[in-house]
Formats: C-alpha cells, structure tokens, sequence
C-alpha cells in the first residue's frame, strides 16, 4: 500500500506499490459546450444546457447553429474559417472549408478525450546477470506491442496530429487483472508468449511489464484540419463533398463513425478508425464505383446513397458492423428521365431526393433489407437540398428565399411528414441592432411572466440610443411596405396571412397597443400569451403567388415590448448582407422528439430577446431569498388573523366518502388465479379532523359472497406491478411484507389503474398525515420496474436496542423512472436512467399518474427512458448439418430468455410493460460479457455454460442476444443534467448538525465511458452544480463512493478497488489512487462508503467490509466477509448499513429483491450481526445516504461512562 498522499509526475517513481500510476496533472476542469450557462443560473427545463443543435452554413460561408432550447441561430466559435457544406452528430460537425480541406469540430465537453498508449519492456532471464535486455535472435523485440511483433520503443511513440498533446510521461502500470503487482510491475512467464503471471517462479525464464502514457485531445471547440490524403508525388483530388453517419451500427469501439467524402473527380473516400479516442480517424481508403460520384448521404445506421453526375442514384450494399465499408454498389434510376437526382438525404428508414427541377422526392419501402428501396413520391415544395436528421427528421433549404425550413409531422408511422415550415428566428449578431435591455427591469420582470404597467416610467437605454422609435398612444406603426431586401427569415412562406401587407399586420396590432394606453414614458406589458407566427402548409409550387412586399415575419397580434423593440423574428432590417441567405443546413445532431417541438416556431409577443435573456439572469440565491420572504409575510398574516379567533371550537364535519368500482383479485387461495371482484373505498372524518379509510373486497367463493378488508393506515406500499398484459397493483401491510404475498389487483384499463392508485395513495397519505415534498432526511429507494419510493425514517429506526422493525416503514411513490438514485441530507438528490441519463430532483412530488391533490403543482417536467429488452437465440451442432435451431428434447427452448427457461421469440416478445412502446427493430448485441465473433455468437460446450467469443472443437452449442430498444415518456420532479451520461453517482453523506464552511457539496459520478468526475457548484440552492472536473484513471470504472471524511473509494471495470487520497474541499479531485486488493479469488462490482465503514459488493454477491481502517491508514487492512445473496449495499452517515437481498424466505412464498436492515451495527461493532427483512421483493436500489437521523438518548446511556475507543472504531473526521 502507497502510504503518502503526494503524487509525482514525472516517469514511473511511484511511493508505493499501490499507487496505480502518476496520474498528476490528473484532473483538468475543461470549458463546458457551445455557450455555457454562467455558473450558479438556473435555467428553466427547456434551456437546461443543450446538448441538441442544428448546423447550418450561409452564403458567406459562416457557420451558425441553433439550439434545440433557444431562439436565434448562433455564429460559430471559431468563424475564422469560410465552409461549403458540414455533416453534423451530436457530439461534433464535419466540414469542407472554401480551400477545399476537410475540418472537425469537437464540441467541448467537461470529460476530455484520452487515448492510451502502451508499450511493453520485455526481457529474459540470464544465468550470469540474472533478467537483462540481451534477447535471443528468437525473441520478440527489447521493446515492443503486446503481441511482440512490431518495434515500439518508448521515443520512438510520436503524437499522430498537432491537435492532440501528451498529458504525462510514461509510466509502469502496476494492475495486472485487477490486482496489484509487485514494485516495477513485472510479470512473469515461461517463455515468449505464455502465460504471464505476478509472482516469479523457478522456471520463468522470461519477464515484461507495460509502460503506458495518455495522450489528450486539445482541438475542441476549434475547426481542426484533418491531415490530407495525398501523397507528395500525385497531384492533390480536393473533397467536395461528405456525410457523416454509421454511429448506430456498432456500439463498440465507443462513439464510432463512418465518414464518407467524394472528391472533385468523383471519387469515393472512407475515414478510417474514426471513434470517440480517435475523433479525426487515421486515414482515407479509396472505394471504387461505377461512375462519377457528385454527392453522398450516410444514415446512422447502414444506410448510405450517393448520386452519379448522370442524374442516377447508387446505393451502397452489405454494410454492417465487420464491413462498415460495405460490399457492393446498385443502382437507382431517378424518378424522371428528363430531371436526375441532383441532392439526396437517407436516415433510418427514408431516402429523400431533390432532382434538377428543385422538385422534392421521397423513396418509399426503404430499410435495412432492401436499401434500395421500391418507388418515387413527389413531395410539396421546391428545395434547393435537403438533409435527414435524428429520427428521421427532415430539414431543407428553399429555393427562391434560402431559408431553412423543418418537415413536420415526420413520425415511424408516417415517415414523409406532413406540411413544411419555416424557421423564423433570427441570428445572433442581427441582436445587436435592436437596442440594449441591460437597463432596469421592473421586479414583476423576476416573478412572473407579465410586466404591469404603472404611474412611473422604468428608465431603458433604448429612450436616447434605440434605432427603433417607439409610439405614442394610438400612434400607429410605420406603414412602409417591406421589400424582399429587408425581409426577416422566411418571408416568401405563404399560409394565412402570408400576403397581408405591412398596412394589415399594423391594423391589427394597434388596437392591441390602444388598450393598454402605452404612452411614451409607460411600460406597457407583454400580451398574456405568446403568439404564434402564421407559417402553416407551405406550397413551394407557387412560390410567386406571395406578394413581394409581405411581411410575413409578424404575428397576427403583436405589441411592442417594454423597451421599444419589435419581437422575436421582427429585428429592423438593415440591408440586403444581413438578411440571412442559407446555403447548407445538417440535422445530424439535431433531436426533435414529437412531443417537444423546439420554440423556433413561436414567439413570445411584446418581450423583446433580450429582455427574454435577462429574465434568465437570477441566481438560485436571489430566488431562494424572496421565496423565504414571501413566505415569512404569508405566516405572519396567518398568526394575526387566527388570533382572535383560537377560543372557538372548531367547526370539523363528520363525513363517510365512497368510491366503488370493479376490478380482479389475486385470489388468496389455491389454485392462485384472477378473480373479478367489486371493491369500495370508503374514507370517513373524524371529530379531530383526521382521515381514515378502509378498502372492501367483494368477492363470491362456492356461490357464498364474502369480503376482505384493508385498513388504510395500515398499509406500508402502494406498488404498481406493471406486466405485458395486466394494469395492476400490490397492496402491502406489515403483515402481508412478512409473508412476501401482497394484495394484487388489477384494473382494465391503464387509466383506471392510475386513477386507483393515485386515490389510494392519497387515502394513505393523508391517513400517516404524510404530505408535500418528502424531508432532506427521507429514504429513497426504486424498483425493478423503474419506479420511485421514499419513506419518512423514524427516528427510532436506527436505534441500538429496540429498533423500529423495518418492515413498518410506509413508502410512498414519487413520480419519474430511474435506475438508480442518490441523496443527502442537504435535500440534493440525484438519479440515473436505464439510458444513463443523469437527473436533478427539483423539490416537487408527483407527477405521472399522480395528478390534482396527489401532485404538486410545480416543478413537475416531462421525463423519459430508454431500455433494452433482450432475448437469445440458441442452436446445437448437427454433424450432418452443422448448427441448426433443432435442439436436443431437454435442451432450452431455441428462442428463450437468459435463463433459457423461458421461451421468448421476436413476435411473442413485448416490451416490459404497456407504458413502454417500441422505438427500433431487434438488433444483434454484440457487447455481452464473453465476447462474440463477427456475428454475435457465442459458443460453449453445452446449455448451460461458459460461454466465449471464439469456435473450439470442443463447442456443442452456441447462443446469440438479440435486443431491442423501447420507450417510456411519463413526467415528475426531474430535471435532466446534460450532456454526459453517467454509470454511477455518489454523493458525500451528512450529518444535518454537521459545521458547513461554505463548501460546495462533494459529488463524485462515473460516465458510461468509465470516466471518474467531480461535479463542481453542487448546493442545496443549485443541487445540479455547474461544471464537471474529471479525474485521471488508468483504466474504465464502474462504480465510486465518497464517505462523510471526503474518503473516496471506486471499484474498476475488472473488479479491482482504489482509494483516492488526499481529498479535501479545498482539492475537490485529490491527488492520486491507491490500488486495493480485491477479496481472494473475488470480482468487485459495487462499494459504498459511510462515515468511517467502506462496504463493498462481489459479482458473486457477497457482501464485505474493510477493517482496519485509521486515520493514519484509510485504505485498511483487509476484507471480512459479511453476508451472501446481496444485489446492492448503501452505506448512510451514521453507519448503518442497508442492501437488497436475493432469495428471502417469507412465510408464503420466496421474494427476489427484499429491501433489508443490518441490525446490531455499533461504533464497537461496525459489522452488525443480523438482518431485519422489510419490503420485497422486486426492489432493485437503495439509498439511506441522506438519513442522519439518530435515535434519542435514554437517560441510562446518557448516564453510562463512554468506552474507550477500539482499534476498528470511528474515524475522526
């Protein structure tokens, strides 16, 4: 073990064989992505930090993109270049420059983009030196890769581009499969090659040790040139086209593409190696083709078109994830002989073509199997290009106006869309011209949407310097016709309207602006709701009929802002350069979901942008003070009003409220099955104003109607059990969790099954008096379906000697899906998806089907989620006809599931449950452990196995996963934190009574690439922090955990643990790791860390502790099994310990998922000695990271003398 805390960054001169490698300048805090929001701005939900943005290039060659979340179109960071066309993806754009070069742009992120290198020292063993690099002629080289078969010396390693730069010097990595070696990291063998071990032997004759060494990615947020393909002796063939594309057909290696480029001859070019650590590839490779290439498109799938200079269209065949290149070339004729395919755009499933005519073309019965496709449909409009984009999304740029218009009504049922409308929102610098709103703004500018007018002028800078004079009372607004030259974006659209001349649009819009009596020196408000511009089905057949003086650009009711300025879309025209004129627009990494349709579209009526941008401009701490304000006055008009008043006896009506209705029962006896049943909820008053109800089961066994009953107030969950064909609910008691055997009922529809659930869950709650947000200190917990639960803690629930029974815990559902969450008592609360999609908690309760009363009103957004279902396939070998899905009679069914005792094939399998819906088709999945060989099979020697990527002759049988992706929208107290998507999160538990010095509150998280991050700003005024501050590994994590002393722990991908040292708030990311021995012969998955005790899970399930643990030496000693049969462990602030436990016995039935308490925990004994079952099963994660509540003291322990302290006691923090 590496006892000192200090790094060093220089070559491998480590201070302890556990340290894992100098990792120093380790943590590097990089600039966020295009136009961060300041640190500390909270931002509503649409403009969360967008990670969504559209690409356009005008006619000038500048480079612009919108946003998803905003409303002008922004001028590209680096704008020193002049560009001809870019193909986009969400993470960063392609380019061709006027010289003819090929650029990318990496969009910034806080997680830099690292590539390994290694190099292996080898040497052998003689007898008069002992190991030396003097090699027989045999040998591999001194200095080599890891097969020995090519020269690598350590000088000899050069950076492949001057955009990338060294982060440190080499290095001995001292892991070897996820223990530590011993120092200089050798390992040993027989011979070259063999197999290598940690421990030298009498007979290893041989012995090497890896060097590695990170290089960093710096051109990000930069157009950086990709090296050119030419050799010096021929002569230069500059690209004039490429697309950007293939991200979906292979997840690994991790961000992938295919990009394609044509050159002015008409040749066919592929980038080489292009992925997430390779962003700009490594080499062009030359495809041939059966004509003169013009331009090409490549969907993010397998599909990829190209047209001839002959007006066809080619289509490239056979490609998949081992030939992303693909294999052959067909050809498509153009919908006419007289006009050929000039521009084509394919996604997914669509092709969409623009002939010489600007006539606009979609292919029809396109997919993966016939690429081709199988006919023509002209489509309304007239474009000069168009471009496919996420989802198969449309965009494409006019042929007479240049503007960029959108395909709506584009869905997997109808692929062509419907009308075409145009993006009117205006570019960035044309902002400038239409006048400072730095002034003051009134206060009903931070508190509301609508600005009052009153007696006093607010003064404006627009009064002496705007360019825009504003009117009077009645004054109406000048009625010169606007030409084609001073036209905003999209004047030649045509809809209702559309041809109204300037003279309409101001009739209009000055009664709007009588009523409200705005003289010169009033500040007249906005219109109370936003006004949407008339762009409807846009006919670009008869462009003509469009008079040229329309404006358009107006929305049928307007006013003027508070500040004299027009609205969004309306800036004064200044000539004909800025009128924005598109050349080239890419959808690539623009995503526009269906039920969110971005605000390019609309406007808000009388708000200028900028007094719009500055009403985003309060500090979470400006709002938290005039919150508590407004309501310390509330209370205070409550005391007085209710003074006078406390000596009369309050007026409570007794009342008896029934609701009724039919539903099925999972009948308690056996045969267990469905029973229809009619059941009443009856909730009654008491004198002392408290509810209670009671749910009646009417049911009929034998003919003999009886009953069963469930007192409200006894119920501890309200689960939805969400199934492929049943709308039910388990209801249960303290005594029904025992039994692991709940009430089951079920409702025919999905809304009547919301409706009773959020009926109960109401009745339950107001009868535990349990209502609003849940507490800073709450419990949180979710299910394996994705739900989400929290309980109150007791405060007797982690006593010493008479505990509260953890099955008496009431848990009640918040609304939202994750997969995981986190919280502490600061009331910071974080969650991760089944898609690693990070979450916020926003304070609010509800939401999904949990609405009215059962909801709160506020700080409720819609939240959605994205899983794999998967199946296998399974085939046996025939000596006659090889592998064939005719099994042996006790083998597995041959479609079936992981356990193979379940047969699910392709059209019998459903997605988990009726709120999830399909989004794509089934897919081979290539990244199941074991490995796979080129088309997803995995062999092994009989069912059921070990199973591995390669054929052997001893392999009998073979199984391949096929997945497919569904889709859940529902809505609760979530905001998401883009961009990065994480695997695990952690945040540092607690204490409520603990000294706050100002500190940001300490947030560590692993991305789904492996990286380790600290989030910065985290507060409980701005619980989703600002920036993130990633932090050096040698290899991808998997799991992390910071303890109430800022101890952070995390367990690698290969199940090896690390200690990260020297962590403080003032060194948020520490300094180096500490490699930890793992349990013998064990693979760790998970670890959890509390205030002194570091817990950690085995892919086994085995659950262990880390003794030995001082404030001299926070790695510990050694590991002490604790328990079997656990699928999660959290750790809380004092302590205690909690887990999800497998294969709890109840006295009905058996349940998979139990939420468990480990009693007895102790300062003396740390470990506990027994578990205490609560509610189960189907429970997937636990968090009792925010539960600081202790147990009160009796006066016989408060009298008792304290013992001394033992060596395995707390550690002083």
């Amino acid at each position: 073990m590496g006892t000192g805390p200090d790094a060093a960054s220089g070559p491998p001169s480590c201070p302890g064989p556990g340290r894992a490698g100098p990792l120093s300048p380790d943590a590097e805090e990089l600039p966020p992505r295009l136009r961060p929001a300041p640190r500390g701005l909270r931002l509503p939900p649409a403009a969360a930090m967008p990670n969504s943005v559209l690409w356009a290039v005008d006619l000038f060659g500048r480079v612009y993109t919108l946003s998803t979340a905003g409303q002008y179109w922004e001028l590209c960071k680096d704008s020193q270049l002049e560009f001809k066309r870019v193909s986009a993806t969400t993470q960063c754009c392609w380019g061709i420059a006027c010289d003819n070069q090929v650029y990318v742009y990496v969009c910034a992120s806080d997680v830099p983009i690292r590539r390994r290198e290694e190099a292996y020292e080898n040497q052998r063993w003689n007898p008069v030196g002992g190991f030396c690099e003097k090699l027989l002629l045999s040998d591999r080289w001194a200095w080599s890769d890891v097969s020995g078969l090519q020269h690598r010396p350590l000088d000899g390693v050069a950076l492949p581009s001057p955009h990338w730069e060294w982060e440190s010097d080499w290095y001995v990595d001292e892991n070897f499969g996820g223990e530590p070696t011993e120092k200089g990291g050798w390992t040993y063998a027989i011979d070259f090659p063999a197999t290598y071990t940690r421990d030298k032997k009498w007979n290893s004759c041989v012995r090497r040790r890896k060097w590695i060494r990170y290089r960093r990615y710096k051109s990000r947020d930069i157009w950086a040139k990709i090296p050119s393909k030419d050799d010096p002796k021929e002569l230069p063939d500059p690209f004039n086209d490429l697309s950007v594309g293939g991200w979906e057909i292979t997840e690994e290696p991790v961000g992938r593409l295919s990009v394609w480029a044509v050159s002015l001859q008409g040749k066919v070019w592929y980038r080489e190696d292009i992925s997430h650590s390779n962003p700009e590839g490594s080499s062009w490779s030359l495809l041939d083709t059966p004509g003169e290439v013009v331009q090409i498109s490549c969907g993010p799938h397998d599909l990829l078109w190209a047209t001839l200079w002959e007006g066809q269209a080619l289509v490239r065949e056979g490609i998949n994830r081992s030939n992303p290149k693909g294999s052959s070339w067909s050809v498509v004729e153009p919908p006419g002989s007289e006009n050929g395919v000039m521009h084509v755009s394919v996604g997914v499933n669509v092709v969409w073509a623009v002939t010489k005519d600007q006539k606009v073309w979609f292919r029809r019965g396109v997919n993966s199997h016939n690429p081709c496709g199988t006919s023509w449909i002209e489509m309304v409009g007239e474009m000069l290009m168009v471009n496919v984009g996420m989802n198969d999304q449309v965009w494409g740029i006019g042929c007479e106006d240049r503007a960029v218009y959108f395909r709506q009504g584009v869905t997997p049922s109808e692929l062509s869309g419907k009308t075409w409308k145009a993006i009117v929102v205006a570019r960035e610098c044309d902002w400038s011209h239409s006048g400072s709103s730095s002034s003051l703004l009134s206060a009903g500018c931070f508190f509301g949407d609508e600005v009052r007018g009153s007696g006093e002028s607010a003064p404006s800078d627009t009064d002496a310097s705007s360019e825009v004079e504003r009117p009077g009372p009645g004054q109406p607004l000048p009625a010169e016709p606007l030409d084609d030259s001073k036209n905003p974006t999209g004047s030649s659209a045509s809809g209702p309207g559309a041809g109204r001349t300037a003279e309409d649009t101001t009739e209009d819009a000055c009664p709007a602006e009588g009523s409200r009596a705005a003289g010169p020196d009033t500040h007249p408000g906005p219109a109370p709701t936003p006004a949407e511009l008339p762009w409807t089905n846009i006919d670009l057949k008869e462009p003509k009929k469009v008079p040229s003086h329309s404006a358009a650009g107006f929305p049928e009711t307007t006013s003027l802002s508070s500040l004299g300025l027009l609205p969004l879309g309306l800036e004064e025209p200044y000539g004909v350069d800025d009128h924005p004129l598109w050349a080239w627009v890419s959808g690539g990494g623009c995503v526009v979901e269906a039920c969110a349709v971005p605000r390019w579209f609309t406007v808000q009526a009388g708000l200028s942008p900028s007094v719009q941008t500055l009403s985003l401009s309060i500090t979470p701490a400006q709002t938290a003070a005039w919150r508590k304000q407004i309501f310390q006055q509330l209370t205070e008009r409550t005391k007085r009003e209710l003074e006078n008043f406390r000596h009369y006896e309050q007026a409570v009506e007794q009342s008896v409220w029934v609701k009724t209705g039919a539903l099925q029962w999972w009948c308690d006896w056996k045969p267990h099955k469905w029973v229809d049943v009619r059941v009443a909820l009856e909730q009654f008053t008491g004198h002392d104003g408290a509810r209670d109800s009671i749910l009646f089961i009417y049911y009929v066994v034998h003919e003999e109607k009886k009953y069963a009953h469930i007192f409200l107030n006894e119920v501890v969950a309200l689960v939805p059990v969400l199934n492929e064909t049943k709308h039910s609910f388990a209801l249960y008691t303290p005594e029904r969790t025992r039994q692991r055997w709940p009430v089951r009922l079920a409702a025919a529809t999905e809304q009547d099954m919301n409706d009773w659930l959020a009926l109960l869950s109401l009745s339950c709650c107001e009868s535990r008096k349990v209502q609003g947000r849940p507490s800073p200190q709450a419990i949180w917990s979710i299910t394996c379906k994705g739900d989400i639960f929290v309980s109150e803690p007791s405060p007797d629930l982690e006593a010493h000697e008479h505990p509260l029974p953890c099955d008496q815990m009431f848990w009640r559902q918040i609304g939202g899906h994750l997969r995981m969450v986190e919280a502490n008592s600061q009331g910071v609360v974080w969650g991760i998806g089944y898609d690693h999609t990070a979450w916020v908690y926003t304070g609010g309760y509800g939401g999904g089907c949990f609405q009215g009363l059962a909801s709160s009103t506020s700080n409720i957004y819609t939240q959605s989620d994205v899983k794999c279902v998967h199946i296998y396939e399974n085939q046996r070998w025939n000596p006659v006809t090889g592998y064939t899905s005719r099994g042996l009679p006790t083998d597995r069914y041959m479609w079936s599931d992981a356990s193979g005792l379940q047969e699910c094939t392709k059209a019998g399998t459903k997605p988990p449950s009726l709120q999830w819906a399909w989004v794509s088709d089934w897919f081979v999945d290539f990244s199941v452990p074991g490995g796979t060989d080129q088309e997803g099979w995995q062999y092994a020697s009989d069912f059921p196995a070990s199973y591995h990527g390669s054929k052997t002759m001893k392999d009998f049988v073979r199984r391949r996963c096929w997945a497919r992706k569904c889709k859940l929208v529902t809505s609760g107290p979530w905001l998401e934190v883009p961009p990065i998507t994480l695997r695990d999160v952690s945040i540092i538990p607690e204490s409520p009574d603990a000294e706050r010095s100002g500190h940001s509150i300490a947030l560590w998280a692993i991305s789904d690439k492996g990286d380790v991050l600290c989030r910065l700003g985290v507060s409980a005024l701005n619980p989703a922090g600002s920036s993130w501050l990633h932090v050096g590994t040698d290899q991808p994590f998997a799991s992390i955990s910071i303890g109430a002393c800022y101890q952070v722990w995390a367990v690698a991908r290969d199940g090896s643990a690390f200690y990260r040292g020297s962590v403080y708030p003032s060194q948020p990311a520490g300094d180096c790791w500490y490699h930890i021995p793992s349990p013998p012969r064990q693979r760790l998955k998970q670890v959890s860390v509390g205030q002194t005790s570091v817990y950690a899970l085995d892919e086994n399930g085995n659950l262990w502790y880390r003794q030995g643990i001082t404030p001299s030496y926070p790695q510990g000693s050694s590991w002490e099994h604790v328990s079997n049969n656990v699928c999660r462990v959290s750790v809380g602030p004092l302590d205690q310990v909690w887990v999800i436990a497998n294969k709890v016995q109840g006295s009905h039935s058996l349940s998979r998922g139990t939420v468990c308490h480990r009693t007895g925990v102790q300062p003396h004994e740390p470990k506990g000695h027994g578990w205490d079952y609560g509610i189960g099963g189907g429970w997937d994660h636990i968090s009792v990271r925010a539960n600081a509540t202790r147990a009160p003291r009796s006066s016989s322990q408060e009298q008792e003398p304290s013992a001394p302290p033992e060596a395995h006691g707390p550690v002083c923090c």
